[in-house]
């Protein structure tokens, strides 16, 4: 069973949908941000209990939980074969294993349009606690999938017609210079290594962020939301699949 603590995350999973076991409230918590949560439980029909704080300090196992936790079960990954047919953006994460950026790369994909988030089932972060604060509930709305082999899945992606874009700080292109073709994969990797090689060459383009300092690169979720904005931008999409 996932525990969900904190206001974004369980208010969140309640305007989704997601099946909750119980939230608990912390006794004089105050403000309409946890009234909104008490009024979206009972209008659910999920239990809803009022606990000492200390208690809600054991739950969350001593996560920040601003007066709310919640008990959900334990949220599936699912595959490919989940991601809608008329998807026109997905992002790809090779070698993202630190859970705050996964989350909230989550967060900005969701709020650029993506219809889901790929990750590998190794050398990945997992649907933690802490991945489902950092998305701040965008992982009520958009799947993440978990795929065996990125290249593989590249591949299986160009059969659906999708054009793939890696970002790597030598690509060819600049990242605003790019007529991004629909529907399109944006690949990023991890701030160590970046996209892998063998993975880059699969892609059909490679992209650049131009730096204006002696850094090279920026962190993985920063640069996500750069090039995803940039490509809602240039593609005039609004929606989510």
């Amino acid at each position: 069973m996932d525990v969900l603590a904190g206001i974004h995350p369980v208010r969140e999973a309640l305007r989704a949908g997601r099946p909750l076991d119980r939230v608990l409230i912390s006794r004089g918590a105050p403000g309409a941000r946890i009234q909104e949560i008490v009024d979206l439980c009972r209008g659910r029909h999920v239990p809803l209990r009022f606990e000492a704080r200390e208690a809600l300090d054991r739950a969350s196992s001593g996560a920040v939980h601003q007066g709310v936790v919640a008990f959900a079960a334990a949220r599936a990954s699912g595959t490919l074969d989940d991601l809608p047919a008329d998807a026109q953006l997905v992002v790809v994460l090779d070698g993202v294993e630190d859970p705050h950026n996964l989350g909230a790369v989550v967060r900005t994909a969701h709020a650029a349009g993506a219809s889901a988030v790929l990750i590998p089932e190794r050398r990945a972060a997992g649907l933690t606690e802490t991945v489902e604060k950092a998305a701040a509930g965008a992982l009520a709305y958009l799947p993440v999938l978990r795929v065996g082999n990125i290249a593989r899945t590249i591949e299986k992606l160009k059969q659906r017609r999708f054009w793939i874009y890696a970002l790597d700080e030598k690509g060819e292109l600049a990242y605003h210079e790019v007529d991004y073709a629909r529907p399109t994969a944006l690949v990023f990797g991890s701030e160590g290594h970046g996209v892998h090689e063998h993975v880059r060459q699969h892609c059909d383009a490679t992209v650049r962020i131009p730096m204006a300092g002696p850094i090279s690169s920026l962190n993985v979720s920063v640069a996500a939301g750069v090039v995803l904005f940039e490509w809602r931008r240039k593609t005039g999409f609004s929606s989510i699949s």
